[in-house]
This record gives C-alpha cells, sequence and structure tokens, in this order.
C-alpha cells in the first residue's frame, strides 16, 4: 500500500462477540488499516467497519461464509474485492467459498487476499493451492511451556516470568501476561516456519 495505488476495496470479519480475544484482534488489525481507510487508499464497499457489525458468531465459518454472500451481492455488483481481513482459518475458508461461488478463481476474477490466523491444516493446504491468502502460525508447542512455567512458579511460591504488564485489562486490572512472538505464513515459507508441525504427508 505504501506505492500510493488504489483504492482497493477490504471487507473487515471479526471473531466472535462473546470472546474476549476478538477486541484485541480486531483493535490490532485497526491499528494498522485505520490511517488506509481514512486516506481511501482502502475502501470498505459494504460501509459495516465498527466490531459490532464485523463479528463472527462462534468464529463460524458457515455464518462469515452467508455475510461475505451477503456483502457481495449488496455491495459488489460490478465491483471487485481485493482483500478481506479475517482474525481465524474458519472464518479465512468461509468466504473463500463465498468469493468462490461469486466467480473468483481460477476462471474469473481474481481471489482477493484473505488472511487468516491458527495455522489449521486445512487452511495451510488451501494457501499451498494458491487460494487462501496468509495465516498466522502460534506455535502450540511454545505456548504450552510458557503456561507449564508459570503453573509451576506460581505453584512454588515464585513470581512468574512476564514480558507484558498493562496490556491486557479483565475489568478490574491489568493482566501480566508473557508474549510470545508469531509467525506469518504464507505460500513462499509454509515449509519452513512449520517444520515439526506438520508432516510432509499431511501437507499433500
Amino acid at each position: 500500500l505504501e506505492d500510493g495505488k488504489g483504492p482497493f476495496n477490504i471487507e473487515l470479519f471479526a471473531g466472535s462477540p462473546d470472546d474476549n480475544n476478538t477486541r484485541y484482534f480486531y483493535d490490532g488489525s485497526m491499528h494498522l488499516l485505520q490511517p488506509y481507510l481514512d486516506s481511501k487508499q482502502l475502501v470498505v464497499r459494504s460501509g459495516e467497519t465498527s466490531l459490532d457489525q464485523v463479528t463472527t458468531l462462534r468464529w463460524d465459518g458457515a455464518t462469515a461464509q452467508k455475510r461475505m454472500s451477503r456483502i457481495l451481492s449488496k455491495s459488489y455488483n460490478g465491483k471487485t474485492v481485493d482483500a478481506v481481513l479475517s482474525p481465524y482459518d474458519g472464518i479465512s475458508l468461509g468466504v473463500l467459498a463465498a468469493v468462490k461461488e461469486y466467480g473468483y478463481g481460477p476462471d474469473g476474477k481474481d481471489l482477493p487476499i484473505i488472511t487468516g490466523q491458527d495455522a489449521e491444516l486445512a487452511s495451510v493446504k488451501s494457501i499451498i493451492a494458491g487460494e487462501q491468502s496468509q495465516t498466522v502460525y502460534k506455535d502450540l508447542r511454545e505456548l504450552a511451556t510458557v503456561a507449564a512455567n508459570m503453573a509451576d512458579d506460581l505453584l512454588k511460591g515464585r513470581t512468574p516470568r512476564i514480558n507484558n504488564r498493562r496490556g491486557y485489562k479483565n475489568g478490574v486490572k491489568d493482566v501480566p501476561a508473557y508474549l510470545l512472538q508469531p509467525a506469518s505464513v504464507d505460500k513462499t515459507n509454509y515449509s519452513y516456519v512449520l517444520a515439526g508441525y506438520y508432516t510432509a504427508e499431511q501437507l499433500k
């Protein structure tokens, strides 16, 4: 986007409204996207940009597919959607199914850039096939190690190691946390980013 091209059409999806993680993912994404929305380099043709308009109950792919189909039929007659923000692979695959139904794909319009999160096997295969564009990988082995170490520290009366004191609030207090660095996965790097997590046989 920095080269000034555009405008590009984008649609926004968020997670379930009853999940505390949803706002964190949405706020983080909007922090980066808002300047481009303000400059009109990115345009949300549906007009649905607030969190309450873009949530997806239970992070459900079928629900996301229905919403994306509605948006395409209402806001994209004669227009093309260039990108879709999705915070979860299940939602991403629902969005992908909707756009393919509307003529996007190998024999029609170029598929939009579709993000994701969690590096679920079905989405990684979709990325390899050139459909979903990207996902975010959070190594569960690293998460489990940190969680186990924190529990062990608490049980033994030690102060757990943290690296974030004020980023997370539960409505009563700032909740200290230990944050790990996720990895962006796409067609160019999946084989080494996910090495040891999925086997070559699983990715066939």
